[in-house]
């Protein structure tokens, strides 16, 4: 059992980390009432990451403060990311390098088995050629070493050019500094809770390369705060998901050098929502995207933010009477016109 700390003890913490400050924080802290009509829930809080500004914002932007951050530290001039066709990482990796005056190489991987139009030209695609990005491709979606081993060739080409590259690794077994900007969002939501007189029983997030997961529920241990948080798999199942974000934990613990607050018990995830795969749509996805935009005006993503509301409607429809629930909103509007095809297709329908 290791001692709680304070919030300004924590902040201390993340204050030794190089940061670029890009993000509008904090982001809102805001009731769903008309959704927690819906169901059973004692209440629904939503924590708005899709307002932290820059490009369309979303949950990426917290965490590439700290890899900018870093890259500013290094001296670098140049980044390189890779992530999926639709990614928003890499979509806020080139804002983020255009605010700060640097340059940006984005690896887009084959995640998704999609080739209509829209998928491959609309939504973050078209985003990251307005911004102005270098892009590259890379034919595995399954293959983050490979991913990251091409993406470092690259960044020796721009090396000898005389270029200064920081590359933002896809696979673990690197500092998870991107987990940092979500300890940081867990201590900014437990002081707006405070602040709001209100109790949060259980955290809805999504869980994907663990960081926001890992970060959220590395800084609400450390602070004491007992909220189950609820990991909703949107790439991997439960069972490899778990490893990864216990891995997160410890490799967070290691970079602020603190003892790991986490414990096993404490990793909870469900894959309930991920068929049939990462990016794919499915019906209860489909109807949480709909539910939430017609009952509280929130838009959200067919990869993430819409299979993390389906999570949380399950977890407050499934004995939460006695619950607050918070649905942490990662944003990925982009990504909404990319998917447009099968979307009129569900919601024209079901005007009709």
């Amino acid at each position: 059992m290791t001692d709680n700390l304070t919030f300004d003890q924590l902040e201390a913490c993340l204050a030794r980390q190089p940061r670029a400050r890009l993000a509008h924080l904090p982001t809102p802290l805001e009731a769903m009432p008309n959704l927690c009509a819906q169901t059973d829930a004692a209440a629904l809080y939503v924590k708005r990451d899709d307002c932290t500004g820059l490009a369309f914002g979303g949950n990426k932007v917290r965490q590439l403060e700290f890899y900018f951050g870093q890259a500013q530290a290094e001296g670098a001039d140049t980044v390189l990311i890779t992530g999926a066709v639709q990614s928003n990482f890499v979509r806020l990796a080139a804002a983020s390098a255009n605010h700060l005056g640097m340059a940006c190489h984005i690896q887009l991987e084959e995640r998704v088995p999609k080739s209509e139009p829209t998928y491959r030209a609309s939504g973050n695609v078209l985003l990251d050629r307005l911004l102005g990005a270098t892009l590259h491709s890379y034919p595995d979606g399954e293959d983050e070493a490979g991913a990251d081993a091409r993406i470092r060739e690259i960044a020796d080409e721009i090396k000898r050019a005389g270029k200064r590259p920081y590359v933002i690794p896809l696979a673990p077994g690197h500092a998870p500094y991107g987990a940092l900007g979500y300890v940081d969002a867990a201590l900014e939501t437990a002081r707006q809770a405070e602040a709001m007189g209100i109790a949060i029983d259980e955290v809805v997030v999504a869980s994907g390369s663990g960081h926001t997961h890992a970060g959220l529920l590395f800084g609400l241990r450390a602070l004491g705060v007992p909220a189950r948080v609820s990991g909703i798999c949107v790439r991997r199942d439960a069972a490899t998901q778990r490893q990864r974000i216990a891995t997160r934990c410890r490799e967070i613990a290691e970079l602020l050098e603190i003892d790991n607050p986490v414990a096993e018990a404490d990793v909870q995830l469900s894959d309930a929502a991920l068929a049939p795969g990462y990016g794919r749509l499915n019906p209860a996805t489909l109807d949480a995207i709909g539910e939430a935009a017609r009952h509280e005006g929130l838009l959200l993503d067919p990869v993430y933010s819409g299979k993390v509301m389906a999570g949380l409607l399950s977890r407050a429809r499934d004995g939460g009477k006695d619950r607050s629930l918070l649905f942490v909103h990662t944003g990925g509007t982009p990504a909404l016109f990319a998917y447009e095809p099968e979307l009129t297709k569900a919601f024209s329908q079901a005007a009709e």
